[in-house]
């Protein structure tokens, strides 16, 4: 998914699409499904004790990236993993403790994330996540990010409660839309920028589909490993990835790969 643009001085603050990018963001969006259900239920700190605490340690989170200046693995990474756990709370609160629809809710969200695309674009000419080098480009994308996981929260819920659908067929039916989104791109050469936030909202609710499969007891059409095994798991292939990207990224040869766009 790339287009012709340029980053001045190469000081992107967002990674390069690759295969890494969406492994472990397929996994942080699953470990978010599971961490904030173990955090508010299991733990029993409850939807708004547990809201709370994780929008406080994502605003550090955020702090320390927006401080960066540049892409950096493992400050940019905790930033996606804890504002997928806090966009799912997002709706969790909506729905459960404000008794909002699921439809009402993804519909809210969609035009949210909506107005936030049509005022990036009128502020900044661009929706590139390749493109984005100043503090003000970057609220915009991690704004857009929040709306991203909490629309595909609500996605996701609605098809697997609403429609009864299932984990494992409601996984299996957002990676085919997904599959259908890449061969768009490849083949029909379908808009990049497009392609990217289509798969990126929906890759939520088929990482959570997949937690929630791994998590959930038998009963429930789970597999019982409950979330703390679940989350640990997740956990742990993030840091691998991380670690992998940390020691393949070099910050120096950010020019050439950031001129690549999506």
């Amino acid at each position: 998914m790339t287009n012709s643009t340029s980053v001045p001085g190469g000081l992107n603050r967002v990674p390069e699409v690759t295969i890494e990018f969406w492994l472990i963001k397929l996994m942080a969006v699953t470990m978010g499904e599971t961490a904030a259900d173990y955090l508010a239920v299991n733990l029993g700190f409850g939807l708004t004790v547990t809201s709370l605490f994780m929008t406080a340690v994502l605003i550090v989170a955020l702090f320390f990236q927006f401080a960066q200046k540049r892409y950096v693995p493992p400050v940019y990474w905790a930033a996606v993993v804890l504002i997928s756990i806090v966009g799912t709370l997002v709706t969790d609160n909506l729905v459960d403790n404000f008794g909002v629809a699921l439809q009402s809710t993804a519909i809210a969200f969609s035009i949210l994330l909506a107005v936030t695309f049509a005022v990036w674009y009128g502020s900044e000419k661009t929706l590139s996540i390749h493109s984005i080098f100043t503090a003000r480009r970057e609220g915009f994308y991690w704004l857009a990010i929040l709306f991203t996981f909490a629309l595909g929260t609500a996605v996701g819920d609605l098809v697997v409660e609403v429609f009864a659908l299932g984990y494992l067929t409601t996984g299996i039916l957002f990676g085919a839309i997904i599959a259908a989104i890449a061969v768009a791109f490849y083949v029909f050469k379908a808009n990049a920028i497009l392609c990217f936030w289509l798969a990126y909202i929906l890759t939520r609710p088929l990482g959570a589909s997949f937690g929630d499969l791994l998590s959930q007891p038998v009963e429930y059409g789970g597999l019982g490993f409950g979330t703390v095994v679940t989350s640990l798991l997740f956990l742990a292939a993030i840091v691998g990835i991380v670690i992998f990207m940390t020691v393949r990224y070099k910050p120096d040869d950010g020019a050439l790969d950031m001129q690549r766009d999506v």
